[in-house]
């Protein structure tokens, strides 16, 4: 009897686990035959899956970012609490992702970035954890400084 495999769940499993390589090894450092051979699956098999190393790095996106805003927001803490739990979430990995996506989107023009898929999924992602403490009409300025104060804090050696 042939193996029934749910392809969707197999291949969120492998974007899962994919996401932690481009993590540790970066954009540039990362191939599908490296990325094949840490997951334990062939080339080709991780090809089926996702033909460019780009439709890797999306899917690896959006599982990251499906869980970013899971119990970050508390209804029973203030707006400055919850922007200060928001900011320490951001800042436990926030020197390694800010370098993949910088390294991610080296040589894209404005307009590819602005259109980037990944780069939506991303930003959706945190402005709708914004807005849900601050409100919709807030939630870019409150990013704006919340990355701001991560980029100050990480380039002063805080």
């Amino acid at each position: 009897m042939p193996k029934i495999v749910d392809h969707d769940a197999h291949s969120q499993d492998l974007a899962q686990r994919a996401a932690k390589y481009f993590s540790d090894h970066g954009y540039a450092g990362t191939s599908m035959r490296k990325v094949a051979a840490y997951l334990g699956v062939s080339k080709s098999a991780l090809y089926h899956y996702f033909p460019t190393k780009e439709d890797l790095f999306l899917a690896c996106t959006k599982q990251v970012m499906a869980a970013f805003d899971t119990d970050i927001v508390d209804p029973d803490l203030s707006e400055e609490e919850n922007l200060a739990r928001l900011t320490d979430v951001l800042r436990r990995n926030f020197a390694m992702e800010m370098a993949l996506t910088f390294e991610y989107l080296r040589g894209k023009s404005p307009a590819e970035v602005a259109g980037d898929e990944a780069m939506l999924v991303a930003m959706d992602a945190y402005r709708t954890v914004a807005a849900r403490i601050v409100g919709e009409k807030r939630a870019e300025d409150a990013l704006a400084r919340l990355f701001g104060v991560l980029m100050l804090d990480y380039m002063s050696g805080r």
